[in-house]
């Protein structure tokens, strides 16, 4: 674990600390810059200054549970009010636990409805229930009703795995195989051969990401000519030029929507931010937090909670025009509205899907 000096902060000063549950290449500058940006819009003045205290942890599933858990309590022992973070569900649920017994409130975003709870907040940078409804609604508008499931072996693949059986089945289709892969599976060769002999008329891939490419690697070796969709995993190829060519052609689901006016207004302020679905999340996470310190001056962790409940209607600049951001009573996932947008990695660019 990469240990970072955590300072304490003045009474005038409000801490929020930052915890990644993997290491960030860029040290963690391009994630906090959206913070920062969204906190400095509040459309409420600032009665603090609000510091950033960053902490990198090797979490799951290349990490442990054991990193997630000594960076927590590090964050939680200096005194901030609230945590940004993590962004994977493994770790989610990991720090959903440790949030409720410390009382601090934390918004994590990640994927996972079962990462919610009395002190974690939820901004859902896709979502392990609701996507793959939306791949089995796009397979049977286009026709396409069998076929074959590759999902990580993990909690987040499993999670998927189970509701695109539901919803395939809602949806008239078919699903022929279905096989679990290894989240950091560098070679899914027979993986692939297996599931091409039930001759599905299209592939789904669910996981975290890692395991997209030697999926995509694996069809290419096999000759394989077959519709593919994924869950939002493809947004790594926002990060991973080098990987999105073998993705060419895949329809995935994204959290970025060309008509939504609040990215637009980002992108003319800062377009690296408005570039990508974690810049867009950090931007509105900062949004909610720097509206909920600014309703409240220098807030206790339990204020804090409680501001950000009453947050209602906040357009957000992630989603299709329309989707909202907010929090209540027992309601601790952050979007509302059409959120989910489906788009395709097409010459090397993400290109939204029209209807």
């Amino acid at each position: 674990m990469r240990v970072t000096t955590l300072a304490r902060v003045s009474e005038a000063s409000v801490g929020v600390g930052v915890l990644y549950d993997f290491p960030q290449h860029d040290g963690g500058e391009f994630f906090e810059t959206a913070l920062r940006l969204g906190i400095a819009s509040s459309p409420v003045e600032l009665k603090a200054t609000v510091h950033l205290q960053p902490l990198q942890v090797a979490g799951l599933p290349a990490g442990t549970e054991r990193d997630v858990i000594d960076g927590f309590k590090q964050l939680d022992d200096s005194d901030v009010v609230a945590i940004v973070g993590p962004s994977i569900s493994d770790n989610g649920v990991i720090v959903r636990d440790l949030a409720d017994s410390a009382q601090l409130p934390c918004i994590n975003y990640t994927g996972g409805e079962v990462t919610r709870s009395q002190w974690m907040f939820h901004y859902q940078v896709g979502s392990l229930e609701e996507e793959p409804v939306v791949l089995a609604q796009h397979l049977a508008e286009r026709g396409l009703a069998t076929v074959a499931v590759l999902y990580d072996d993990s909690v987040v693949g499993s999670r998927y795995s189970a509701a695109f059986s539901r919803a395939a089945a809602e949806n008239g289709l078919a699903v022929l195989a279905s096989a679990s892969v290894s989240p950091l599976a560098e070679d899914l060769s027979e993986a692939i051969k297996d599931v091409r002999e039930h001759e599905p008329a299209a592939v789904c891939y669910l996981g975290l990401g890692m395991a997209a490419r030697p999926v995509a690697v694996a069809i290419k070796e096999h000759g394989w000519s077959v519709p593919v969709v994924a869950n939002s995993a493809l947004m790594f190829g926002y990060l991973r030029k080098d990987w999105r060519a073998d993705w060419e052609g895949w329809v995935y689901v994204d959290t970025l929507a060309d008509d939504n006016p609040v990215r637009v207004e980002l992108k003319e302020r800062d377009r690296r931010t408005a570039a990508g679905s974690v810049g867009v999340a950090g931007y509105d996470i900062g949004r909610l937090l720097g509206l909920a310190i600014g309703r409240l001056g220098s807030p206790t962790r339990a204020e804090l909670r409680d501001g950000l409940e009453q947050i209602k209607r906040l357009p957000a600049a992630s989603g299709h025009a329309g989707t909202v951001m907010g929090f209540g009573w027992w309601d601790h996932a952050a979007l509302k509205g059409p959120y989910l947008v489906l788009r395709e990695w097409r010459d090397g660019r993400s290109v939204q899907l029209t209807a």
